[in-house]
């Protein structure tokens, strides 16, 4: 016996948080590292939404509430929710959760036995893959192809779908490529679902940077679309729309008050319940106009530091990348600029298990946060599954625009230290 379950050599990471002791060592050494490695937006936490928490606390919210999410909140999640979605959602089908990612567990464990299938993006959000092969289901990645902008439509969906389907992962605006679906092709996916799955499979739609978004897009979710209200599970909450990371608050609708109750007895059995007071609080960020103006001025830095971004991203030899739509990520296309630097002919000569725990982009950014002092992703941090061969960053533009500036001086400059990067593999051996 040893002292692990095998089930915990299963799970992964995020690897977004897994580099912070890396950023500490290179700060303790005296450098400051430009941080575009979370997903966290870098503007306070609207005054309107703290003080109604800071209200709440010296009322005393403090205390164990209804494991499901008090009901004014689930109240006010389900007007939102129907009225911006044109569906009609009950009380009692909304869960709320210490943030969005515990529902990706809960609706794994709730609907996939071992040997079942996910289907899910890639690139996508790391904990999907993750987590699916920590219950002992199979995960299938849905390869989302740069040529084709990083969408999918019925059509590439299809050939995933047997009759062991039984959760279909859906994530726009994605993380980490800031595609947004348009409703043709959310009814393209629709009707392929619809004919090909399974009656009990479970479509998953990650919504939560529904407000993050670009150039006049609209977000669609797929549960509007006729057929599928009944078979989706609305997945969203305050992180990202409100600049709350730390108040670990999320939700999801379920398709029936049914699933919710079991949502709730996985939400009693991990965490209780959720802090009152911050429940509260996003009602008020749901309910008050005051959130449209700042979530709009958040939007609006976005969109400017995006346009700056892929400007001078695109300007660098080697390095291609497309303009997204939302959330607050660009994806460049790394490959020229590596083969250039000679990351591709350096990993080609790695033993073979030292490769497959690393890739060309993954020194590449071990190379940028070491010698260069910037923090960035890379593409192996979004699935693993089937990404050999595809050199991407995920640079996160969720901070201010002077240190994105000076971060895209820094990326051009790395991708010119062939000499550079030649010493840093030598002499520092730490590859991923």
């Amino acid at each position: 016996m040893g002292i692990f379950a095998k089930r915990a050599e299963l799970i992964g990471t995020e690897n977004a948080f897994k580099v912070g002791p890396y950023i500490r060592e290179v700060e303790e050494a005296g450098h400051r590292v430009i941080k575009c490695n979370l997903g966290e937006p870098d503007f306070p936490l609207p005054r309107h939404i703290s003080a109604e928490v800071k209200r709440q606390l010296d009322l005393d919210l403090t205390h164990y509430c209804d494991p499901q999410g008090i009901l004014p909140l689930r109240e006010a999640i389900a007007r939102d929710m129907g009225r911006r979605r044109h569906m009609s959602i009950s009380p009692e089908r909304v869960v709320v959760l210490p943030g969005a990612k515990p529902a990706i567990a809960f609706a794994l464990q709730t609907y996939c036995d071992p040997g079942d299938e996910v289907i899910y993006p890639s690139p996508g959000f790391p904990i999907y893959e993750s987590l699916a092969g920590y219950v002992a289901a199979r995960p299938v990645p849905q390869h989302l192809e740069e040529v084709k902008g990083f969408a999918c439509t019925g059509d590439d969906l299809a050939p995933l779908i047997s009759e062991r389907t039984k959760l279909i992962i859906l994530n726009f605006p994605s993380n980490p490529t800031g595609g947004v679906a348009s409703r043709d092709q959310l009814l393209s996916i629709a009707a392929v679902i619809r004919d090909r799955a399974p009656a009990e499979a479970r479509v998953y739609s990650d919504e939560v940077y529904e407000e993050i978004l670009f150039d006049g897009s609209t977000h669609f979710s797929i549960a509007s679309l006729p057929g599928m209200a009944e078979r989706t599970l609305i997945v969203s909450g305050v992180s990202k729309s409100y600049s709350w990371t730390g108040g670990r608050l999320g939700w999801a609708v379920l398709p029936t008050a049914d699933e919710a109750a079991h949502f709730k007895t996985l939400n009693i059995n991990y965490f209780s319940c959720v802090p009152a007071y911050n429940q509260m609080g996003a009602k008020v960020g749901i309910e008050a106009p005051e959130s449209a103006v700042e979530i709009a001025r958040m939007v609006r830095a976005f969109q400017e530091r995006r346009d700056v971004v892929v400007s001078r991203l695109n300007a660098i030899p080697g390095i291609t990348c497309q303009q997204p739509k939302g959330a607050f990520y660009v994806f460049p296309n790394v490959g020229g600029a590596l083969q250039d630097l000679g990351a591709i002919d350096f990993y080609a000569s790695l033993p073979a298990a030292r490769r497959s725990t690393t890739s060309p982009a993954t020194i590449f950014r071990m190379f940028l946060l070491f010698r260069y002092h910037l923090a960035v992703m890379d593409r192996r941090s979004f699935g693993i599954i089937g990404s050999e061969g595809k050199h991407f960053l995920r640079i996160s533009i969720a901070t201010g625009l002077p240190d994105l500036e000076e971060a895209m001086t820094r990326i051009a400059q790395a991708t010119r230290d062939r000499r550079g990067f030649a010493a840093f593999v030598a002499e520092d051996g730490r590859l991923s």
